[in-house]
């Protein structure tokens, strides 16, 4: 035979053994070369493969640990009978191979691999993998192919809580169905054949119908037979003993109301099962309630439940202050409460609620006295007799009873079919799966086992057991809330054998249970690693490296790095363990598919060190992520402050800000990619991406410092998160990348902050890359949807629902750390409180009502935490064609769509930016928030809080196409044209808006108060952004060009300041004094700083002048200061000389800045020069851009709208000539008060209509204004009242009143001129306002209609 005979003779027989009858490829288990292996069961056998042996285990065994290497194989065969092999650990290395199947042969029988083993065995570790392990190792080759089984779907129908499921039926009714209900069943099918009302409380006819009905139905029928609200005022003999002949004990004595249910096959009366209670009457709830289980034609179980019923719902009271008897004491009688609040306090109170007047709650103990008056007792801090704080109380009452009758038929007995978006043929009777919360509590996710189903389409699976919990499968006001149901049984099994309980007196501190699972780890230069099909169980360790599935320092592990095909990791399961689920430590472009985390402790999807890149995770899901022990980002509060190692002496933990991080998926690198996964329910956060300044652990060194904070997203589409503690995504922070220090002493790897700017090549001098979110979905977090803070990150058709704040877009808070990015959000839905209500359960600890329709339904913080859908912090930003649903404040709870950071020291950029917004069933009073102080909000005193801003640019917000929408307060921003928005808490003004940071130094420990020349009495206070213990302090307000302010101190000024112009483009300007010490001389220089490289270069100085004018004249080389020193006042102009991008805070040339240093006096005074500045230099406020139209109401896209109310009256004096002015204006639709007197206009408060308008001349006013207060009294309720005087108002009479019929308050102190919107109606809108003064009044207001009532909390 010539040797290409030979070479065609192997190739045919090598076809033969690779193509295997029944596979579509090699089966590793078919090589001829194998030998059958048997090692029996000694755990004292330490078993060696290496050279050119090839093993084929075929049975069941135990050894002490397995050793394959120098080229050995061992292949495990798959078999009818299970094989479990238990080892305490298997090193795989130097060309050994352990084969599972293969890719084109799945391994087909059922394997348990078992790592046993203690942590204090006596036992020495491996130097590399250590204890319990698989470990593959430099040449090992590791491949597991178990069976193809679908690795997580969505639930596609609603899973109720213990409720119906596919095939049921289900009937409730309430008022309107009285009378005796019957229902025919089909004993076949448990199908409803027939049902009828009989109301015999009506009529006798319908007595003698039942008994007729009941006669004519065929034997063997079930019959439901049951009352609703009333059913026996009517009944006569016949009906009653046709009842008693079905097997009925009660019906005979049937009474007035009485709930009364009854099950019975037609025929057979000892199958009846009744029940019968009296009505309680107002007194509370009573039920009857029965069911019987019956067997269908086709073997199958159903159960025919049905209770009659009345019953009383509940409701909270108005929150009641502490009343002033008791001010002194720690508790309250509830008799002494109700005398204080007549009317109010219900007579048998179900329940106490006790919160401070902030709203923190304060424990009680409630004392019976005779079952029914009670008191209850402050126990705050631990107090037992020591007075309360002020608090305030309510009390839950019963409301009027109310019947229902309920009756259903469960064609699942003890069992649910789900419905699932996806084929789940591959999902066996045995399998477990796992049903994710769709709720704020993870928690809530539910365990359940496949049993068979004879009637169950691909698309479904029957599980053994009722659900608890309401698990959403369907999209809720167009966001996706299908819960994940994920499987966790696989063919093939790695487990980590546990002992009953925690041993290790380390670990047992913060767990209860053995941790110490098993391990698989793959090292740097292995040969092959592909795993698939696989289940881990009980698999980590909680120390350093030993994770259920962990790639160490492994590098490039794809066709990069010579891999073909690449490495993997897909459709495998990793539930009940101790420590993450995939870890990816210093390798790059692993595939991570279709794998499902499941109950574990510390970051699940984890990339550790920093330069982990090109790493796909695709399809995974992670649920129920617990905190573990190991980094200061894995741990909770407890653990952050007890884990003191790698800290220096002294370190009090702070783990808001050191700890408290773990995330179902943590990316230390942006260039990751996240594609189709689910992070469904972390103690903190879904997806974090997180920042390495430089690389840590053994990757140290791998990039040059702050790379990865430039590098730009990998992909990031179609992922979710819900029910997670503090967000779903989080783009910030860094880890501290240096060891504790008497600096630092904080240990290393806690989280620092960080800033996000993507450039090309992650090279800030390259062209900025922005980080794309696509289709995000998050809902039913309990602190935000996604927090977001960096450079160009840009998000594009999202969805957000159901979460405390929906969005944070940050930069920097002082300056954006990418100058000339933006972050913006488009295409996108914000929803506010959908129709998902959760359920009501230990795990979600708020429930209260909900704003849209006042039902109750689970709440993501407190009852009254203000819901926002996007939340505004510093910028710039922009948002554009978003819609938001369902926002709705409640009094009691600011709930907005768009609201701002609660206190928040940092700046507020004029470039936020909104358009093209659309609000659905959102009213108008909600759309926007900028805060009041009280619960949550504090006291509105940090210098953001004060300073918040945004663009409208198309008016869809506010009706006003290109207005700002400022907070009411602010008068650096507010020109006389402004509107007011009393429910916003705001006021749409126009203007052209720049901001000034000023640094002070030495001190820096001041408050700063800004004055616009327009209104000297309208100081803002600001704080400063940074600490007290800075060595310089920086303020950040809005400005409005081209206006002249004054500076002030509270102590002496300091001798440094620096001005920066922010967002000024060339030639704006505004004029400043600052006020300094009398004896003060100055050095004033300008200069342009690039904050990217560094760089600072003087560009001109500022010289004294004597003539005030000459301050305006400022070059770019030269300017001109003006000091005056009897106001105490250095005036200059602060201009811009270059041009800046849209978006840039500082111009192309980098940031302008004037520096001042001052050589004060010593021994000077407090810098406030106030007094000596106003009014010299008060200016007349003028508007230099107008307010913009607003819209015509046939434009807007909601039947919510604003009507602009404008309401002035003032003297004008045209030389001698003295006359008085005054007007209403509604619309645009103006009424001139031609006399001296009243002028009324009344709107009507739903459609927003003018319905009247009338004069009251001074004559008929003076004395008693009886005709003015007939008018008011015959106003319609619902109705806008608009009043303004003419001439010297009258003030004598009972006007207090007359007024205050329309909401005015009682202590009103008229003037000569009034100016008034009022209310005709049951309530007092916010709006309600009156200005009176001897001179000028005026009113620009925005009205919301239709008015509406808030409900209360």
């Amino acid at each position: 035979m010539n040797s290409g005979s030979v070479l065609l003779a192997l190739i045919v027989t090598l076809g033969a053994v690779l193509v295997a009858p029944g596979h579509t490829g090699f089966c590793p288990n078919e090589d001829p070369q194998l030998e059958p292996w048997n090692p029996g069961h000694n755990e004292a056998n330490r078993v060696t493969i290496d050279g050119s042996r090839k093993l084929l285990l075929t049975s069941s065994a135990t050894v002490h640990s397995m050793h394959i290497t120098n080229g050995a194989k061992l292949v495990i065969q798959p078999s009818n009978k299970p094989i479990a092999l238990r080892t305490r650990h298997i090193l795989i290395e130097n060309g050994g191979e352990l084969h599972i199947g293969s890719e084109d042969c799945l391994f087909r029988g059922n394997l348990t691999i078992v790592l046993y083993g203690r942590s204090d065995d006596a036992e020495q570790p491996h130097d590399y993998f250590g204890h319990k392990y698989i470990g593959v190792g430099k040449g090992g080759t590791l491949e597991i192919h178990g069976e193809k089984k679908m690795s997580w779907t969505f639930l596609n129908k609603t899973l109720h809580p213990g409720g119906m499921s596919e095939g049921g039926y289900f009937f409730e009714k309430s008022w309107g169905h009285r009378g005796i209900i019957v229902h025919a069943i089909d004993p076949k099918t448990g199908e409803v054949i027939h049902s009828d009302r009989f109301d015999t409380y009506k009529s006798k006819d319908e007595s003698t119908r039942l008994s007729q009905y009941l006669r004519s139905v065929p034997d063997g029928t079930i019959l439901s037979v049951a009352v609703n609200d009333e059913g026996s005022r009517y009944l006569d003999d016949s009906a009653r003993k046709a009842m008693t002949r079905l097997g009925s004990k009660h019906f005979l004595h049937l009474g007035f109301r009485h709930p009364w249910s009854f099950i019975s096959v037609k025929g057979d009366p000892s199958s009846s099962v009744e029940d019968h209670v009296e009505y309680q009457g107002s007194r509370g709830s009573a039920a009857a309630k029965v069911h019987k289980l019956f067997q269908a034609e086709n073997g199958e179980q159903f159960n025919v439940s049905s209770t009659s019923e009345w019953v009383q719902d509940v409701e909270w009271t108005e929150w009641l202050d502490k009343y002033e008897k008791a001010r002194p004491r720690d508790w309250e009688k509830l008799s002494e409460l109700r005398a204080a609040n007549p009317g109010t306090v219900c007579t048998n109170p179900i329940d106490i609620q006790v919160t401070t007047v902030d709203g923190s709650s304060i424990p009680i103990q409630v004392t019976y006295k005779g079952g029914h008056d009670y008191r209850f007792e402050c126990q705050q801090n631990n107090q037992v007799h020591s007075p309360c704080p002020d608090y305030k109380v309510r009390f839950l009452c019963g409301k009027t009873v109310k019947p229902r009758l309920t009756v259903t038929i469960d064609t699942n007995v003890n069992s649910t079919v789900l419905n699932l978006a996806d084929n789940a043929q591959s999902w066996k009777p045995g399998d477990v799966i796992i049903v994710a919360s769709t709720d704020y509590s993870m928690y809530q996710a539910e365990e359940f086992q496949i049993i068979p189903c004879r009637t169950c389409s691909p698309n479904q699976v029957k599980v053994e057991g009722k659900a608890k919990y309401l698990h959403i499968g369907e999209e809720m006001d167009g966001v996706d809330m299908r819960g994940e149901v994920g499987l966790l049984s696989r063919n093939i099994l790695i487990y980590g054998e546990m002992e009953p309980q925690c041993y290790n007196s380390t670990v047992c501190r913060y767990f209860d249970f053995d941790t110490f699972g098993g391990h698989v780890k793959i090292g740097h230069g292995f040969k092959a690693v592909h795993i698939e099909g696989v289940e881990l169980k009980h698999m980590g360790q909680q120390t350093m490296g030993h994770y259920p599935i962990h790639f160490h320092t492994a590098g490039d592990v794809d066709e990069k790095g010579g891999y073909f095909p690449p490495t993997y990791i897909k459709e495998i399961s990793i539930h009940h363990a101790f420590s993450r689920c995939v870890t990816v430590h210093g390798s790059n472009g692993l595939l991570v598919k279709d794998v499902v985390g499941y109950d574990t402790l510390g970051h699940c999807f984890f990339t550790e060190d920093g330069p982990e890149e090109r790493n796909t995770f695709d399809h995974c899901l992670g649920l129920l992520i617990k905190s573990g022990t190991l980094l200061p980002s894995d741990r909770d509060s407890r653990m952050c402050k007890t884990i003191t190692e790698g800290a220096y002496p002294g370190y009090v933990a702070k783990p808001r800000q050191d700890c408290n991080a773990v995330s179902t998926f943590w990316m230390a690198n942006p260039n990751n990619n996240l594609i189709n996964c689910s992070a469904a329910g972390s103690e903190e956060t879904g997806f974090w991406f997180i920042f390495h300044h430089v690389p840590t652990g053994p990757s140290e060194g791998l990039y040059p410092p702050g790379r990865s904070e430039h590098t730009p997203l990998g992909k990031f589409e179609n992922n979710r998160a819900h029910s997670n503690y503090r967000a779903g995504m989080i783009i910030d922070n860094g880890v501290k990348t240096t060891e504790a220090n008497d600096k630092d002493k904080r240990p290393i790897l806690t989280l620092v902050g960080a800033r996000y700017g993507p450039h090309k090549d992650a090279d800030p001098f390259k062209p900025r890359v922005p980080a794309i979110i696509h289709h995000f979905i998050a809902y039913k977090n309990q602190d935000h949807g996604a927090w977001l803070r960096g450079g160009d990150v840009w998000l594009d058709d999202c969805q957000f629902s159901d979460n405390g704040i929906g969005l944070t877009l940050a930069s920097g808070g002082t300056f954006p750390d990418d100058d000339g990015s933006k972050q913006e959000i488009k295409n996108s839905i914000f929803v506010g409180e959908s129709n998902n209500v959760g359920t009501e359960s230990m795990d979600n600890p708020v429930w209260g009502p909900g704003g849209f329709d006042h039902s109750g339904r689970t709440l993501p913080r407190g009852q009254n935490f203000p819901i926002r859908g996007v939340q505004i912090y510093d910028g710039p930003i922009n948002i554009e064609n978003c819609t938001f649903r369902k926002f709705v404040s409640l009094e009691g709870r600011h709930t907005s769509a768009i609201g701002f950071r609660l206190n928040n020291s940092w700046q507020s950029c004029p470039n936020n930016n909104l358009t093209n917004i659309i609000f659905q069933d959102v009213p108008i009073y909600s759309r926007v928030f900028f805060g009041e102080p009280g619960p949550w909000f504090n006291q509105m005193n940090l210098d953001g809080d004060k300073t918040t801003v945004f663009h409208d640019v198309d008016g869809s917000v506010s009706e006003y196409p290109g207005a700002f929408l400022v907070k009411e307060d602010n008068w650096l921003l507010r020109h006389p044209e402004c509107i007011d928005v009393p429910d916003w808490k705001g006021a749409v003004c126009n203007g052209k808006y720049a901001q000034i940071y000023i640094q002070a130094r030495r001190p820096a420990d001041l408050r700063m108060k800004i004055i616009k020349d327009e209104y000297p009495d309208h100081p803002l206070h600001l704080e400063g952004a940074l600490g007290k213990s800075n060595h310089y302090q920086q303020y950040q307000p809005v400005v409005t060009l081209q206006k002249g302010y004054t500076v002030h101190w509270d102590k002496t000024a300091p001798e440094e300041l620096t001005v920066w112009l922010i967002n000024f483009q060339r030639n704006d300007w505004i004029q400043i004094g600052f006020c300094y010490p009398r004896g003060t001389t100055f050095s004033i220089l300008s200069d342009i700083h690039n904050r990217l490289t560094k760089q600072t270069y003087k560009t001109g100085t500022f010289v004294r002048t004597f003539q005030m004018d000459k301050v305006q004249q400022t070059y770019p080389n030269r300017g001109y200061y003006y000091w005056d020193e009897d106001s105490g006042l250095l005036f200059l102009t602060v201009k811009g000389h270059n041009e800046k991008e849209k978006f840039s805070f500082c111009s192309v040339k980098g940031c302008e800045r004037i520096k001042i240093k001052a050589q004060i006096p010593k021994g000077s005074g407090v810098s406030d020069c106030q007094a000596t500045a106003y009014p010299r230099y008060a200016q007349t406020p003028v508007v230099d851009l107008p307010l913009p139209k607003k819209l015509n109401n046939n434009l807007l896209k909601s039947k919510d709208h604003f009507l602009e109310i404008k309401v002035e009256a003032y003297n004008t004096r045209y030389y001698h000539l003295k006359d008085d002015f005054a007007y209403i204006e509604v619309d645009s639709k103006k009424f001139f008060v031609p006399e001296d007197g009243i002028q009324v206009v009344v709107i009507d408060g739903k459609l927003g209509k003018i319905v009247d308008n009338a004069s009251f001349k001074m004559s008929i006013l003076q004395g008693i204004p009886a005709q003015l207060d007939n008018y008011v009294t015959n106003i319609k309720d619902n109705s806008v009242v608009v009043i303004v005087s003419k001439g010297r108002l009258y003030s004598k009479g009972p006007w207090i009143k007359v007024l205050g019929k329309l909401g005015a308050q009682r202590d009103l102190k008229l003037k000569d001129k009034m100016a008034f919107v009022g209310y005709k109606g049951q309530f007092r809108p916010v709006w309600i306002k009156m200005i009176t003064d001897d001179e000028a009044v005026k009113i620009f207001q925005a009205v919301p209609f239709p008015v509406e009532n808030k409900m209360r909390l």
